[in-house]
C-alpha cells in the first residue's frame, strides 16, 4: 500500500490498480423465492461468505427513498453536517474511520436501529422536516430487518440447526445491538492524474456482527477477497442486496461459514452511496460455536465470549486486523 503526497490526497491510502480476476458470474446470485434457497445460501456462505440476493421483496420505493435522503444529507453544507457529529459511536463522521488511525475517502452517518436509541442530534439537522428522514429510515430498516430474519432462518435450516430461529432470535431481540450505516464516497477527480492507482474509500475489513445487508446506488467500488487472496470487484446493482457473513456468525458456525474480507474503492467521476444494516446480538449475549455444529467439545475452534467483549476488542483494533485471533482456541 502506497501513500502519495498530493494536495487533495495527503494521508489517504492508494493501492496499485490491478485487473480483477473475478466476474459477476463468480459471485453467487440467490433467488429468495427459490425453494432451494436455503441450501444455496449455505453453499454461498461456505465458499464466499457473501452472496447477491434477488427477488427479495423489499419495495423499491423504500430503497429509492432512503438513497434520496442520504444524498440530501451528504449534500448539506459541511457546517450543518458537523452538527450531527462526531460519532460517539452514532452520528456523522468524515474521513476518519474509528478511533485507531484508519482513514478513508468517505463520509458516513451511523444510526442505532432501536428507535429508543435514535440519535436526536442526527435528526435535529433536518430542521425543515426531520420526520421525512425518520420515516424513510424506519420503513427501510423495518423491511430489511424482516428480510434478514428470513435469511438467518433459511440459513439455520440449510445447516440442519434446530430450532430454525437460533440465529434470527439474536437479531430480533429487543436489545439487539444492531446498527444502520449510510456511506457516501465522493468522486475524486485528482485520481485521473495518478494512473495505475486506486484510492481506498473504506479499507479492507470483516464485519464483526452476525449478518450485514448491503444495498448501493449504481456506482461500483465494492470488492471482496476470495480465500486465495484474490480481490474480486462486485458490479453494482441498485435493485438487489448483497449479504455478508460477519465474525459472530463465523464463530457460531464453528468456522463453517466465513466472514468475508471486503473493501471499497473511490471513483474518479461518480459518487457512491451505500446503506448497510448490521444485525448484531444483545451486548450480554454469549457467542460460541453452536453445539449442533461441533462433534465434541474439543473440536470447538473458539472460546466462549459475550458480544460486548468481542465488540470492545474489535473496536480497539485497526480495520485490517484479524480480530478473531484472541478468541480462537489454541491447539495442543
Amino acid at each position: 500500500m502506497v501513500v502519495l503526497s498530493q494536495p487533495a490526497l495527503d494521508h489517504f491510502s492508494l493501492i496499485k490498480a490491478c485487473k480483477p480476476t473475478g466476474l459477476l458470474a463468480d459471485i453467487p446470485v440467490i433467488d429468495f423465492t427459490d425453494p432451494k434457497a436455503k441450501d444455496q445460501i449455505v453453499k454461498a456462505c461456505e465458499e464466499f461468505g457473501f452472496f447477491k440476493l434477488v427477488n427479495h421483496g423489499v419495495p423499491m420505493e423504500f430503497m429509492s427513498r432512503i438513497e434520496a435522503e442520504a444524498v440530501n444529507f451528504f449534500n448539506l453544507p459541511q457546517s450543518v453536517k458537523d452538527k450531527a457529529g462526531p460519532p460517539d459511536p452514532f452520528g456523522y463522521g468524515s474521513k476518519r474511520i474509528g478511533p485507531n488511525g484508519d482513514v478513508g475517502w468517505i463520509e458516513y452517518l451511523l444510526l442505532n436501529t432501536n428507535p429508543q436509541f435514535t440519535s436526536q442530534k442526527t435528526l435535529a439537522i433536518f430542521q425543515e422536516n426531520p420526520e421525512v428522514f425518520r420515516c424513510a429510515v424506519d420503513d427501510y430498516i423495518h423491511a430489511v430487518k424482516g428480510m434478514a430474519y428470513e435469511i438467518l432462518e433459511l440459513m439455520a435450516e440449510g445447516l440442519n440447526i434446530e430450532p430454525n430461529n437460533v440465529l434470527s432470535r439474536l437479531v430480533r431481540h429487543e436489545n439487539s445491538d444492531s446498527c444502520f450505516r449510510l456511506n457516501y464516497y465522493p468522486p475524486c477527480p485528482e485520481l485521473q492524474a495518478l494512473s495505475g492507482r486506486n484510492l481506498i474509500g473504506f479499507g479492507e475489513h470483516t464485519d464483526p456482527q452476525i449478518i450485514s445487508v448491503l444495498r448501493s446506488n449504481n456506482t461500483s467500488g465494492l470488492q471482496i477477497c476470495l480465500r486465495d487472496g484474490t480481490w474480486v470487484s462486485v458490479p453494482s446493482d441498485q435493485t438487489s442486496f448483497f449479504i455478508n457473513v460477519g465474525d459472530a456468525l463465523q464463530v457460531m458456525t464453528n468456522g463453517r461459514l466465513n466472514s468475508v474480507k471486503h473493501r471499497v474503492l473511490a471513483d474518479t467521476k461518480k459518487s457512491r452511496v451505500s446503506m448497510i444494516y448490521f444485525g448484531g446480538p444483545p451486548l450480554s449475549e454469549k457467542i460460541a460455536p453452536l453445539p449442533q455444529l461441533v462433534a465434541k467439545e474439543e473440536d470447538s475452534l473458539y472460546k466462549e465470549f459475550t458480544w460486548c467483549e468481542y465488540k470492545n476488542s474489535a473496536y480497539k483494533s485497526k480495520l485490517a486486523d484479524y480480530r478473531l485471533g484472541p478468541f480462537e482456541k489454541t491447539v495442543g
